[in-house]
């Protein structure tokens, strides 16, 4: 932006310095002028900080183990795509090393806590009858949607056709565990792949970590691990959506 300085007639040395010095600390004056920042700024100065919503604290190593989350499937049943997650077996079952979960879980969680940040929609995961209603209540806890029941393929990837309509498709789909009930592979692992649709999962000794965008290591069927994850990412879900009402209000 420039500023217009009028000029006198007649010109003297004095008389055209003060005018430049004049027009200099207009232009200085309306550069420096304090704007307000606007949501899409707050939204990328979150992401130059290492851990906006500190999800660190949410938990410790010694939660992972009291939760058994440590503990996976019996050694003929490894995937060897799950080796760099392993520490070891003990009597006879594979044991996950917890450092390397704690670590890939507090991604997860940041990332989770980001999408909320944004007004993502985020879509739980779950097959198994038995924690079904856990994860059901924390989706609507958090103010999310879950899907516990069987996934007919084609439904991020067929939507218009399967709906009529243009259908806007989650930003994040969190699995808390990734096989269906026939120890295969979820569908939905798949069509998210397909669609671009990041996602986070929960992976055991048995699955294949390679589709999902933030795999996590650990116990996928006991009730006090799924209880776990469920606390972690309804906590960070929260967070982000909280910080997003403060930053706004700036």
């Amino acid at each position: 932006m420039f500023s217009v300085v009028h000029l006198p007639k007649k010109l003297n040395k004095s008389t055209l310095l003060n005018t430049i010095r004049l027009s200099s600390t207009v232009l200085q004056t309306q550069d420096t002028v304090p704007t307000l920042p606007d949501a899409e700024n707050l939204q990328k100065n979150t992401l130059n900080h290492p851990d906006y919503f500190s999800v660190h604290n949410l938990f410790t190593v010694k939660d992972l183990f009291d939760a058994r989350v440590h503990y996976g499937h019996r050694d003929g049943s490894l995937d060897e795509r799950m080796l760099p997650y392993i520490y070891g077996s003990r009597l006879g079952h594979i044991i996950f090393d917890l450092d390397k979960t704690a670590e890939y879980l507090r991604r997860a969680l940041n990332f989770a806590a980001h999408v909320a940040y944004r007004d993502g929609i985020i879509l739980f995961f779950l097959r198994g009858a038995q924690n079904s209603h856990l994860v059901e209540k924390t989706a609507q806890e958090c103010g999310e949607f879950a899907h516990t029941k069987f996934w007919r393929g084609g439904i991020f990837t067929n939507a218009s056709k399967q709906f009529g309509a243009v259908t806007r498709l989650p930003d994040l789909c969190i699995f808390l565990n990734t096989l269906n009930n026939v120890l295969l592979q979820h569908t939905a692992v798949r069509d998210s792949a397909k669609m671009g649709i990041a996602t986070i999962g929960i992976v055991d000794s048995n699955c294949n970590p390679n589709l999902i965008t933030y795999p996590v290591p650990g116990n996928d069927d006991s009730p006090a691990s799924i209880e776990l994850y469920c606390k972690l990412f309804k906590m960070a879900i929260l967070r982000g959506k909280e910080k997003r009402k403060i930053d706004l209000q700036l």
